[in-house]
């Protein structure tokens, strides 16, 4: 079984008057490029991590994320990595296959000054992770927040998708999986070492790899 999840705790939240995310105010929230704007079409198939969630997140990772490759498998807006570049990563690869969304995240990297340590992948991530990813030696953090739909529709490419990496990854890797409630992290490799946040709707599993 996995770890005990635990309901996570955030100061910082972004909801409209209807209680819902705010798209237009999509930032960056830490580090060197903390409270830059991103570009977001709101384009609801992108689905970015909210603003306290994140926060939350890279609370959990400190100062883990500096130095790692951090790697978004669906990108979207590519909050998750350039939020971990302004944190100390790196470098940062994008896969993003909707070509239109790839090109505002080469924007966003451009307009904060991290382009060349950007590498955007226009891609399935599927096949992508299916060819073998080269990475290089660095340790990885590897974000992972797909639609929620696909651990449903997708459910054994999900999991398989995951595995995968996490025998690929270099040692001190860092994976940080976000699904829904219905998902359950005990289908994951090293399922009591998951460590687990709820953030309803979603759900945060951190993964850390040893030496």
């Amino acid at each position: 079984m996995t770890g005990k999840r635990k309901r996570g705790k955030s100061s910082t939240r972004e909801p409209d008057d209807a209680g819902r995310h705010t798209p237009a105010r999509l930032r960056i929230i830490g580090g060197s490029l903390g409270g830059r704007k991103l570009l977001y079409s709101g384009d609801e198939r992108t689905r970015p991590m909210k603003d306290r969630v994140r926060e939350a997140v890279f609370n959990l990772l400190g100062d883990d994320v500096v130095g790692k490759h951090a790697v978004d498998l669906f990108a979207g807006t590519g909050a998750l990595a350039l939020e971990a570049l302004s944190r100390g990563a790196a470098h940062a690869t994008l896969i993003e296959k909707h070509f239109p969304t790839a090109d505002v995240i080469r924007q966003n990297a451009e307009q904060l000054g991290v382009a060349e340590r950007c590498q955007i992948e226009p891609a399935d991530t599927f096949i992508w992770v299916r060819r073998g990813p080269q990475l290089g030696p660095a340790a990885w953090l590897v974000f992972c927040s797909p639609p929620f739909a696909f651990y449903s529709e997708r459910r054994a490419e999900m999991i398989e998708l995951v595995g995968s990496l996490m025998r690929q990854s270099p040692a001190e890797s860092l994976f940080v999986v976000e699904a829904d409630l219905g998902f359950d992290f005990a289908e994951l490799p090293h399922a009591a070492a998951w460590e687990i946040r709820e953030y309803p709707p979603a759900v945060i599993g951190i993964y850390r790899r040893g030496a």
